[in-house]
């Protein structure tokens, strides 16, 4: 069975990112695609309730939550991340007991959010920052974007510089340009390293899947800014890298490559990763994966960078945009196919409502299927519906590329 031994790294690196709040230092909440590195340049330790949402997917305990949160008023049709959590704060309760000896969530000093991927990390956050009596101040940059330009850039970077008054205050330390500056640079340097990474997966036979993926790109999301991070993944392409030498994949064989659109189905992660390989499939690529990737960010001009950087990433462009997104992955990956999840409580990360499957069908000649569920609540999966449709999806690919 293929493993990659930097798991077991992985595992005692998040563990040890839990364990770090209530140690002494404040705590700022962030969104996963938000300022962490402006926050890690004032001292915060950065807890990201995304990645919370995403451990209770996984774990499969988001139905003990979503109920309590609905009858409190919100509607499970809404980010089961959001609901998910706010359920489980109202019932008191966390996996993090379980997995990390944690008594509950980290509590917040600050809070902060960016609403450059859905306008839910807006209401989710506040909701906390309701309970906990803490501040919160938000960045909102424009959306859909065809192109992000000075304007776009000019107006974030205020967002950006608005918080530095928010982050002395609960802080106590004033700030420091060098801190941030350092800061960006640590974090840019993991980011290319976990592009370089996920781009290992150009090789057949591919040494890494989007599944495994979704597991290694923790340290990126909560750890980013940090020399760990870089650290962890300079360890993981060097194990990659060596795995390519040696011709050695988590498959021995590819009948075809294939693209994920869209948020994984977290609690079915497992179940999706052997029916791929039980089909000689590999899925060497994804957009989810791919939002980690902060190539803009530029320590000469940290303001101005991180707005660019987080204002241009791919769930806040334009259709258009996207297309172009696309057409680059699919020629670097050699995909022959792509799945889109509609995931039905993530209309933000969903792709496939308003044509773009069939579009880039027509443009690119690149099969495409759509199937339904959600990032957490598995209600709205089918597995025997979803299993039928990719198997005979791939079944149509594999004969339409031997046919000749």
């Amino acid at each position: 069975m293929y493993q990659l031994k930097t798991t077991k790294v992985l595992r005692q690196v998040m563990k040890d990112h839990f364990l770090s709040f209530g140690k002494g230092k404040k705590t700022a909440w962030c969104t996963s695609v938000g300022p962490a590195e402006l926050l890690r340049s004032f001292g915060f330790e950065v807890y990201f309730p995304e990645n919370h949402g995403a451990l209770m997917g996984a774990t499969r305990t988001v139905i003990d939550y979503i109920p309590t949160a609905v009858k409190y008023g919100y509607s499970g049709h809404v980010c089961s991340y959001t609901t998910a959590d706010i359920g489980a704060f109202l019932c008191k309760d966390t996996p993090l007991k379980k997995h990390y000896g944690l008594d509950g969530i980290p509590k917040p000093d600050l809070i902060v959010y960016n609403t450059n991927q859905c306008r839910e990390v807006e209401d989710w956050f506040t909701f906390f920052a309701d309970q906990y009596k803490c501040p919160i101040v938000g960045i909102h940059p424009p959306r859909y974007l065809d192109e992000v330009g000075k304007d776009e850039v000019d107006l974030v970077t205020k967002q950006f510089k608005r918080l530095i008054p928010f982050c002395e205050q609960v802080s106590g330390n004033k700030f420091d340009i060098d801190k941030f500056r350092d800061v960006l640079k640590l974090s840019k340097e993991a980011t290319l390293l976990w592009q370089q990474v996920l781009q290992t997966a150009r090789a057949t036979p591919a040494p890494l899947s989007f599944f495994d993926g979704t597991i290694h790109m923790g340290p990126i999301v909560v750890l980013r800014g940090t020399q760990i991070a870089k650290d962890y993944y300079q360890a993981l392409l060097h194990e990659l890298q060596e795995n390519v030498l040696n011709g050695i994949g988590f498959l021995k064989q590819e009948s075809c490559r294939m693209f994920w659109d869209g948020m994984p189905i977290w609690g079915k992660l497992r179940t999706l990763a052997d029916l791929f390989i039980q089909n000689n499939t590999a899925v060497v690529a994804s957009t989810y994966c791919n939002s980690w990737i902060f190539d803009d960010f530029d320590e000469a001009n940290p303001f101005e960078s991180s707005a660019l950087a987080y204002t241009k990433i791919f769930i806040n462009r334009s259709e258009k945009a996207k297309v172009e997104f696309f057409r680059n992955w699919f020629e670097l990956y050699r995909i022959d196919g792509v799945i889109f999840h509609d995931s039905k409580t993530c209309f933000n990360n969903s792709n496939a409502k308003f044509g773009l499957p069939q579009r880039l069908q027509e443009e690119m000649g690149i099969p495409t299927l759509v199937i339904e569920g959600d990032l957490c609540d598995l209600r709205f999966f089918s597995e025997g519906q979803s299993v039928t449709k990719i198997e005979t999806f791939i079944e149509q690919i594999e004969s339409s590329k031997y046919a000749y």
